[in-house]
């Protein structure tokens, strides 16, 4: 190792390390920069000392102050529960179809019930209610198959369609595949396909599968289609399809039928949460 000596150009003593005639300079770190180490990792123990900082699997060190972003949540969700409980006094007080009279309440109750349906049920229904074919339905149009109005929705909504709760909706439709013929399938999809044309009337009654449809699925669908609502029999005269209304896909849910299912809201929603959600929903356009 090279004796050490001051660097005639700056001043400062050389490490003693030298690579091809260039000499290394010792540079000590500027006191500034110490001073600021320093003051940061006092900082750091203060807040450590006051905030929540070290967790276990168990617990979380609360910190002298006790602060939690948790709690501020908590105090915030007070606030403006206090701020709201006249409102939802007031829709408790009304029947569900004169709320939409007080129009200061509708206007509380449409921002509420926008809220709760995008947290809710836009993943499956979309935002504004436009559904998904093949998967989910829209909640725009006058096909409902509980019944649209706001107390039906209410139901719907708390108790859900096809799940664990003893109250949600029941219907199933049975695998005709398992008891009709591929021909006897295809004939009645060809009838039902005609039901949203009223000028087929004459015509529709000569298919083949007008006999198939009167003995198999009348005492759901109705005589002609207009479907069965407390048993949740959707109504095949109106061209709104969930699954498709193309032939191939008729055959299909008439072979294998798709049905889906809603979860039930009741323990995650209070009663004046799912009045909001309702008149929300009904309010969309397709409520009756």
């Amino acid at each position: 190792m090279a004796q050490r000596e001051r660097d005639a150009l700056t001043g400062r003593l050389t490490t003693g390390h030298e690579w091809d005639g260039i000499k290394e300079l010792s540079t000590p770190i500027p006191t500034w920069w110490i001073t600021t180490f320093l003051i940061s990792i006092m900082v750091a123990l203060i807040y450590l000392w006051l905030m929540p900082s070290f967790a276990t699997t168990r617990s979380l060190e609360p910190g002298l102050l006790g602060w939690s972003s948790r709690g501020e949540l908590r105090e915030e969700q007070a606030v403006a529960a206090a701020a709201q409980a006249p409102w939802r006094q007031r829709l408790m007080a009304l029947p569900l179809e004169e709320v939409s009279k007080d129009e200061e309440l509708r206007r509380f109750v449409q921002a509420g019930g926008r809220a709760l349906f995008n947290e809710n049920c836009a993943p499956c229904h979309g935002v504004g209610g436009g559904g998904q074919q093949g998967q989910f339905p829209a909640l725009l149009d006058d096909d409902w198959l509980w019944g649209g109005k706001p107390a039906d929705i209410v139901q719907t909504v708390r108790h859900g369609i096809r799940n664990e709760d003893g109250d949600s909706r029941q219907s199933a439709m049975p695998a005709f595949g398992e008891t009709l013929s591929k021909e006897q399938i295809a004939q009645v999809a060809d009838y039902v396909l005609t039901l949203a044309d009223k000028t087929k009337g004459e015509a529709r009654a000569a298919l083949l599968g007008a006999a198939v449809f009167k003995e198999n699925c009348v005492s759901c669908h109705g005589d002609s289609g207009e479907g069965v609502r407390d048993f949740g029999a959707p109504r095949l005269n109106d061209a709104i399809w969930l699954y498709g209304g193309s032939r191939d896909a008729i055959i299909h849910q008439v072979t294998n039928p798709r049905m889906g299912s809603m979860p039930s809201f009741a323990s995650r929603l209070n009663e004046e949460s799912l009045r909001m959600l309702a008149l929300y929903v009904h309010g969309l356009g397709g409520g009756e």
